[in-house]
């Protein structure tokens, strides 16, 4: 059993899909075991996001994640991390294949609607920043 992270980002929020993107996780064996909504400030996107903070993309990245409200789950399942990753679709919906979550709800690279942990070890990482032990069922 995996546990890995899933954020869903103020694109998809604003365009109010959260119950259909949290339905391809539900529908596809992998159980919500947390779940929150919040509005992220800079210095959390900025913490978060550090690992990306050399790149040209990270001031646009930290300015989109603050823009509107975000949704954060953990999601759990056998091989969760990989099972989220092939939802989600690659980064760029114009690559993502039809019926992943990119696919069918993200506009660009930019605004690609969710986020999910890459490995066990920062799904591990990023679930302790936004989650207390207590908070997950």
């Amino acid at each position: 059993m995996e546990r890995t992270l899933s954020i869903i980002k103020p694109d998809a929020v604003k365009k109010q899909v959260i119950g259909k993107i949290l339905d391809r996780f539900e529908s596809n064996g992998l159980r919500i075991a947390a779940l929150k909504k919040l509005q992220l400030s800079k210095e959390q996107a900025q913490k978060f996001y550090e690992i990306h903070k050399d790149r040209p993309f990270y001031n646009d990245l930290v300015n989109f994640m603050i823009s509107g409200p975000v949704v954060v789950s953990v999601l759990e399942g056998e091989n969760a991390v990989l099972k989220n990753r092939d939802l989600m679709g690659a980064t760029n919906p114009k690559e993502a294949k039809k019926g992943t979550i990119r696919a069918d709800f993200a506009e660009n690279i930019d605004a690609n609607a969710v986020h999910g942990s890459d490995s066990l070890e920062n799904a591990k990482i990023e679930i302790e920043f936004f989650f207390k032990a207590d908070e997950l069922n």
